[in-house]
């Protein structure tokens, strides 16, 4: 399982890099194939980032990052 280092999922943002990543409670998702994650945001929120704290005020449960790939781990 690859490790990331915020620094390295920063650049995957969806600009920097093609890949749209989002970290949540340590784990590192793909949300690339996500529509609502065109370009790297989601309503005002940003990839590249940890979303743990902000998911409080989501919407949704932590459910939702069940239907995406895990690529590794958030150092």
């Amino acid at each position: 399982m690859r490790i990331f280092s915020r620094n390295e999922l920063a650049l995957h943002n969806g600009q920097d890099k093609e890949t749209i990543y989002v970290a949540f409670q340590g784990r590192v998702y793909d949300v690339t194939s996500s529509r609502l994650w065109k370009n790297g945001k989601h309503y005002e929120h940003w990839a590249g980032q940890d979303l743990t704290k902000e998911l409080e005020d989501a919407p949704h449960t932590e459910k939702v990052f069940e239907k995406f790939e895990m690529v590794g781990r958030l150092s």
